[in-house]
């Protein structure tokens, strides 16, 4: 199956009341571990790639290649929506030229007057080829490829200013972060949430997956929530795994040739694929792919 849309598959999620993890990929063992295990669970999923992870890559023509292509060569039938996490203006018209099939255009640290006139533009643009956009009004808490979020609440009525664009979905600051939450979190506030519902109407995307409860989580779903994003939990998951092999002594096995790189990153990659498991599960995508 070729890359899709984002619109009708987060459209579908929010009118049936499940949501569509955006599962990041760092590297082709993430890239693998996210298709192979939405195949097997017959789930939609949407991989991120934020323009740090980009770089590291090779460059966003790598990053398209690679999984256009591992879509293929693995028979993956479900849908696969590639998507540019926190985009820049720039990076998203990058991505747009090479084959990403949904961006971020992330305008978030601008007044909503400028965020609302490049977002016009982006949307315009990715609208034309058949491309989802997500936007974003009041900032993400935590830190996201250097750069720092304070965690600004949204304001509804910019909310709704945004929402008036044509796009596929809206990312809204309700006190989520960026990155493991600290004791002190004092939890989403689901009331914003919920004015921020009521008025846009459109698919609205849950930053900072890692970590809420999953009472918070379905209560979330319930209120318009159409996308989460997960990617911290499955980088710790990684390094602990990682070091499990390499504490075990694993690496040092030369008669089992320990030392190749591929048995190494196949510890973590397979508690990343458990981690994304727990996480279609508890979003209710699980058996939605159509």
């Amino acid at each position: 199956m070729a890359l899709v849309s984002a619109r009708e598959v987060l459209r579908t999620a929010y009118d049936k009341g499940y949501a569509v993890a955006q599962i990041n990929t760092n590297n082709l063992e993430w890239t693998k571990a996210i298709l192979l295990t939405v195949q097997d669970l017959k789930s939609p999923v949407i991989i991120g790639a934020s323009e740090g992870a980009i770089k590291y890559m090779g460059g966003f023509n790598v990053v398209a290649s690679l999984v256009k292509a591992m879509i293929k060569d693995l028979n993956i039938t479900v849908p696969i929506v590639l998507h540019l996490d926190h985009g820049s203006y720039e990076g998203c018209k990058k991505a747009i030229e090479a084959g990403f099939s949904s961006v971020m255009f992330d305008g978030s640290h601008f007044s909503i007057d400028e965020n609302y006139e490049k977002s016009k533009e982006i949307v315009d643009l990715a609208n034309s080829r058949g491309i989802s956009v997500e936007l974003e009004v009041g900032t993400i808490g935590g830190e996201e490829d250097g750069v720092m979020g304070s965690g600004e609440e949204a304001d509804v009525d910019e909310c709704v200013k945004m929402g008036s664009l044509d796009l596929s979905m809206l990312a809204a600051g309700i006190g989520n972060v960026h990155g493991p939450y600290p004791d002190n979190w004092k939890g989403l506030n689901f009331d914003l949430l919920k004015r921020i519902s009521d008025a846009v109407r459109k698919p609205l995307v849950l930053h900072g997956g890692t970590g809420i409860p999953e009472d918070m989580i379905k209560k979330a779903i319930s209120l318009g929530i159409a996308k989460i994003n997960v990617n911290t939990e499955l980088q710790l998951a990684f390094a602990a795994a990682t070091r499990r092999y390499v504490m075990e002594g694993k690496d040092q096995d030369m008669k089992a040739k320990g030392f190749d790189p591929r048995k190494l990153l196949k510890y973590g990659f397979e508690d990343i694929c458990g981690v994304i498991r727990t996480k279609l599960a508890m979003f209710g995508s699980v058996n939605k792919a159509s």
